[in-house]
């Protein structure tokens, strides 16, 4: 791993390598004219795309190689490294930062052991010139964490997604996380499927003072003779209507009431996951583009004062805070908010043994940088995501909020029935604390001031009838926080793992959620049957533990590769002279007869789903959709079509199609009439508000579409004629489009 540096021929500055040219604008700001910043452009050395690249008969020797895009930046640094005096490796402060600056060193000829690695967790002049004054060596440990996560991610990869090729569709692919995300997704979809909703009821009232002084309030029946009631005590009509009879002409008492303070406690700061959820809720970020725009914040923004760093490192799992933030924050806060939200600093430490990509959690590097005033400097997406950092650190130092919970206990009086017992439950904030800055609302719910034995004039009793809702489909950040919760992956996996999931069909974006595809299931189903261990949560945390353990040093990362390999490699060999694609059900036979070569046609899987294909391939290449066979009736009743609206463009019938990205219709008139319509469009018979405010009659219909990035968004049916878009459905109330985990 080691090499030795030829003698240099003259002296020049000393050379900082980091990976972006943004972090080498910026870090050469707080450098005098001694330094030369320079950027490797990202990876400089990688495994081949064409090959596997791992010689696994010589303990998993990885074959790296230079990509044609780096080798003139290869050149370049090599001459600047021969001319420098000193070189300093300025990557990130991760394990894939330290591959890259030992990778830099191996193709610059100097010896890992003797590089002087600098690392940071911000971009400022205190911090850089601080990593200067103290480098130390590459960690090889991290290194070989890091090559070991990426030989064992491309064993899995490259082994087994040619392995779903020959079995189910070309273009498939798997991957060790991927698999055990792609698996939650559609064990959650089987889950939403096998739900059958339970009926249940409540009983409520309004309930109010007879001095009328006071806003009546609502109440709930909690109580039958002294039974509390759980949420299915009552499940029938009848019972309900029952106890609304029984209730008739009661007299309502005060029976109880009680006060108390309770606390919300101030969040934690940002970990990486925690601000992929939190920007995916908020802003409607996707983990891609959330850590897109972070990396921008983290290398720097052209200020008024030249190039900053606004955030610290946005890859960790730490929720620890530097000092110097905590006393500034303490300092800020009194000064702005005054010396009730400044009651000294909070520490927090982190509870998941995963923690060790960094050592602070994602925080301003300047707390009296607030967001209004850079706001200037930032595009809408920048200011929105600094903004949701800046207040989540800052109100992670003030006081909790405080609230004055208040409940009430009504009995009903009557001779002749049942004890029954409703209740109340109120809550006012007595100190927002946390919340005047991190701006979480809290439902405020004000109850009177009543006396033991007070009577209360109640009104509107009724029965209300319920149905158990089944889970819902994960949103982004749902599934960033499962993954988290299991251990699998780590903070750079969430985003790109998602990303593929979407870009391989396997799932699709709906209303912000993530469905699985037919195909997600075909392959899910294989893996879990024949190869489960690559998609078992436990396996895959261990796995991830297991290489925690590579990067503290007490376990060398090879043995490890072959206790995983081999049993891998034996039973991907069993399986796939075992398994054929007519077995796995990728193929059916029918009776529907090509047109073109009189053959029997068959169903296939493919990467979009299933189509006819004949069975004489590949002398023959005839496939089709379903839908055109289903539209003809040659399949019968199994694919009856509803009636397609004629082309709008020329009149003309409207035909099915396959594309590379799924089922469209086009103008039969092709390719006169080049009109096509999305499948995935769906007329919701909603009232375009647009077109309703200028007076357009009859107002156009909002339909349900998908952008080529697969998330959905709304819009008229009579574009471009009105141009009416929205990224929530109109006609539902914002909070009904916020996500649930």
């Amino acid at each position: 791993m080691t090499s030795k540096r030829t003698k240099k021929t003259s002296t020049h500055r000393a050379l900082v390598i980091v990976e972006s040219p943004t972090k080498a604008k910026t870090i050469s700001k707080f450098l005098g004219s001694e330094y030369q910043v320079e950027s490797s452009f990202g990876h400089i050395r990688d495994l081949p795309k064409s090959k596997m690249g791992v010689d696994i008969e010589n303990d998993f020797a990885p074959q790296y190689i230079v990509p044609l895009k780096s080798k003139k930046r290869v050149t370049l640094l090599k001459k600047m490294a021969h001319d420098a005096e000193e070189v300093y490796f300025a990557t990130d402060e991760d394990r894939e930062g330290e591959a890259i600056s030992w990778h830099l060193c191996e193709l610059l000829d100097v010896d890992p052991e003797k590089a002087k690695r600098i690392v940071f967790h911000e971009i400022t002049e205190s911090a850089i010139k601080n990593a200067l004054a103290n480098p130390r060596t590459i960690n090889g440990n991290l290194v070989d964490a890091q090559q070991a996560r990426r030989v064992l991610d491309r064993l899995v990869g490259y082994e087994l997604s040619p392995f779903l090729w020959r079995k189910i569709a070309k273009g498939l692919s798997a991957g060790r996380v991927q698999s055990v995300a792609l698996r939650l997704i559609v064990e959650r979809e089987r889950e939403i499927g096998a739900f059958t909703p339970q009926e249940y009821w409540t009983i409520e009232a309004s309930a109010q003072k007879f001095t009328g002084d006071t806003a009546p309030f609502e109440i709930k029946l909690v109580k039958i003779d002294g039974k509390t009631l759980d949420k299915f005590h009552i499940t029938t009509e009848r019972d309900a209507k029952g106890i609304v009879t029984n209730l008739s002409g009661s007299l309502f008492a005060v029976q109880n009431s009680e006060s108390k303070e309770s606390k919300k406690a101030a969040p934690v700061p940002f970990t990486t996951s925690s601000l992929q959820q939190d920007a995916n809720r908020r802003l409607r970020y996707s983990p891609k583009q959330t850590m897109m725009i972070a990396q921008q914040l983290y290398e720097g923004i052209d200020l008024d004062s030249g190039s900053e760093g606004l955030i610290t490192y946005m890859r960790t799992d730490s929720v620890n805070l530097a000092d110097v933030f905590r006393s500034q924050a303490q300092d800020f806060l009194q000064t702005q908010y005054g010396p009730q939200y400044a009651q000294g600093q909070r520490v927090y430490k982190t509870k998941s043994k995963l923690a060790q990509e960094a050592h602070e959690a994602i925080r301003p590097t300047s707390v009296s940088r607030t967001p209004e005033s850079v706001r200037g400097f930032l595009d809408e997406s920048q200011f929105k995501l600094y903004d949701l950092i800046w207040r989540r650190a800052v109100a992670s130092q003030m006081p909790d909020a405080r609230y004055q919970q208040t409940v009430i206990d009504i009995a009903a009086q009557k001779d002749g029935i049942p004890s029954y017992l409703f209740r109340a439950a109120g809550q006012v904030v007595t100190f927002d604390g946390f919340t005047k800055v991190y701006g979480i609302e809290s439902e405020e719910v004000t109850l009177p001031q009543v006396s033991l034995g007070e009577k209360l004039s109640v009104s509107d009793l009724k029965s209300l009838q319920h149905f158990t809702k089944p889970p819902a489909r994960y949103s982004e950040a749902g599934l960033v926080k499962v993954l988290e919760e299991h251990g699998i992956g780590r903070p750079s996996t969430y985003a790109p793992t998602i990303s593929t999931l979407v870009e391989r069909n396997y799932v699709q974006r709906e209303d912000r959620r993530l469905k699985p595809t037919d195909i997600a299931f075909l392959v899910n189903d294989l893996l879990v049957e024949h190869f489960n261990q690559i998609v078992d949560y436990a396996f895959t945390a261990k796995m991830e533990d297991t290489l925690d353990e590579v990067a503290e040093g007490e376990k060398k990362w090879v043995p490890v590769m072959k206790e995983f390999y081999e049993p891998f490699h034996a039973n991907l060999v069993e399986k796939d002279k075992e398994l054929s694609k007519k077995s796995l059900a990728t193929i059916e036979e029918t009776d529907i007869v090509c047109e073109k070569c009189g053959k029997p046609m068959v169903k296939r899987m493919g990467r979009f789903g299933k189509f006819l294909a004949c069975t004489g391939f590949p002398e023959c290449k005839n496939a089709k959709a379903l839908e055109e066979v289903g539209a003809s009736g040659s399949e019968g009743q199994e694919n009856e079509q509803t009636a397609i609206p004629p082309c709008e463009k020329c009149g003309a019938p409207m035909a099915m199609k396959a594309g590379r990205f799924g089922k469209f219709l086009g103008c039969s008139k092709y390719p006169d009439c080049k009109n096509i319509r999305n499948l995935r469009d769906k007329n919701l018979g909603i009232p375009c508000p647009t077109c309703t405010a200028v007076g357009v009659s009859p107002a156009g219909s909002i339909i349900q579409k998908r952008s080529k990035r697969g998330k959905t968004f709304y819009g008229c049916n009579r574009y471009p004629d009105c141009d009416f878009v929205s990224w929530t459905r109109p006609g539902v109330p914002e909070e009904k489009n916020q996500d649930a985990d």
